[in-house]
């Protein structure tokens, strides 16, 4: 088997198109499918569905694409761990992040690097905690900034970035706006705007009421922080945030959700087992950890 034609299976996996991929590899069309043929022959198996307009993964390519895609980020490592040793950081670093995570400023992190480490491509990917557990677990990224989704395992590790408890936000004009602090029980019968499930903050809240023994309804449900606050200002409903959400949009009340723990909101580090850590991946969080971002 060889490394350019778990290249080109990847490549056809994430376009779903043999043309498309074979113009991004810049190989010819015919090339790439005489690639794809010769992994189907030596696995005996079809890697592809193919239609007029797409293609894709059968059961089999399912199963190969996980494994293509370890093997080659572990190449990669390799490629980049022999760098290292010469004293220079260079190749690819993917960083995924979810949405104002805290413990990091993620923009202000990748800038410092790319200026100690010029010769690196920084490529920067936003989704959900779950999502970017997988991606670093199969080795589509070299790390990411995320809320702790589960415990380590042999294919994740993660290095703690910071920790605090949640708030309820709401309009001033709402009526819990004087409450000094507020229980799951307070407000369990009001309209939630909330995150979809896999971002951080909603299985933290969810965690937080079921430990409560509370259930809640989310009426309102959002992928990004801006609409939710614009929710929230105009009092269509009330959030559970965690507590540096709250200095993003001052005019609203920021009240202590009581009864959750002291911490129920911790932000780590996601990366592969230290053997599988790139050079990069390692370089950007010892910079992390010496505050230079």
């Amino acid at each position: 088997m060889e490394l350019r034609h778990l290249q080109h299976f990847v490549a056809v996996a994430e376009d779903q198109h043999f043309t498309r991929a074979a113009e991004r590899l810049m190989v010819s069309q015919s090339g790439l499918s005489a690639s794809i043929r010769a992994l189907e022959r030596e696995l005996r198996a079809p890697l592809f569905v193919r239609t007029t307009r797409r293609v894709t993964l059968t059961e089999a390519g399912r199963a190969l694409l996980a494994e293509a895609e370890r093997i080659l980020a572990q190449v990669r490592a390799a490629h980049e761990a022999v760098a290292a040793v010469q004293g220079v950081v260079r190749g690819t670093l993917t960083v995924g992040t979810e949405q104002c995570i805290a413990g990091v400023h993620v923009a202000g992190l990748l800038a410092a690097f790319r200026r100690r480490h010029p010769d690196v491509e920084i490529r920067l990917r936003q989704s959900g905690s779950g999502a970017l557990a997988e991606e670093v677990a199969a080795g589509r990224l070299d790390l990411a900034f995320a809320y702790r989704t589960q415990a380590d395992d042999d294919q994740l590790r993660s290095a703690p970035l910071a920790g605090e408890p949640m708030y309820v936000l709401c309009h001033p004009d709402h009526r819990l706006s004087g409450s000094a602090a507020l229980t799951p029980a307070d407000v369990a019968c009001e309209v939630f705007v909330d995150f979809h499930p896999d971002w951080g903050p909603r299985p933290a809240t969810d965690a937080a009421f079921a430990a409560a023994g509370v259930r809640r309804t989310v009426a309102l449900e959002v992928n990004d922080v801006h609409t939710l606050l614009d929710l929230v200002d105009e009092n269509l409903g009330i959030a559970v945030v965690p507590r540096h959400f709250r200095h993003k949009r001052e005019a609203l009340c920021a009240l202590p959700l009581k009864g959750t723990g002291e911490v129920v909101y911790e932000t780590v580090a996601l990366l592969p087992p230290e053997r599988a850590t790139s050079p990069a991946a390692r370089a950007l969080m010892a910079l992390l950890e010496s505050g230079g971002g």
